[in-house]
């Protein structure tokens, strides 16, 4: 009777045993810290304005519309225009090309948040605009994906980059 209750309770022990070690080994998922996505969340981390913060999340996702100035659908140069407006205190003219012309001119290596990176896709004229975020991003409204957080580092982008700087 003795050992029978002593087999029991070293089988109870062992069962509990592996029972809290394969929880132990229970798979964890984690967000690569490397991806696109997490770098462009850093970035967003990292901004000194909280009202900037507030303003591009406020925007996000929100379609491109040419021409357009409001949630329903918005161009790149409007976003900057009412960006740089809103949390800035600055009235740029409502065309990239124009926004460009009254940029001061910066190297990358040297742009602070809020300030404009200007790009030609379409040949010798300037025709897109977005604003430095930091650490080598920027918020432009995409034609494709709309408002989005984007890597300037990416070849699409360091190959038609042709302005950056700041309004003041």
């Amino acid at each position: 009777m003795e050992r029978t209750l002593n087999l029991k309770f070293y089988t109870l022990c062992l069962i509990a045993i592996l029972l809290f070690l394969s929880s132990c080994g229970s798979r964890k998922y984690t967000v690569r810290s490397d991806t696109k996505a997490a770098k462009a969340a850093d970035a967003m981390a990292n901004l000194k304005s909280k009202q900037l913060y507030k303003f591009i999340t406020d925007w996000v996702g929100v379609k491109y519309r040419f021409g357009g100035l409001d949630k329903n659908g918005i161009d790149c140069s409007g976003f900057a225009f009412l960006l740089q407006k809103e949390i800035y205190g600055v009235t740029l003219p409502r065309i990239s090309r124009d926004q460009a012309n009254v940029v001061k001119r910066k190297s990358i290596d040297h742009l602070k948040e809020g300030d404009l990176v200007f790009f030609s896709f379409g040949g010798n004229d300037i025709d897109h605009v977005g604003v430095y975020l930091n650490n080598g991003f920027f918020v432009h409204a995409s034609t494709n994906r709309g408002v989005i957080v984007d890597d300037l580092n990416l070849p699409a982008y360091q190959n038609v980059l042709v302005k950056s700087g700041s309004v003041n």
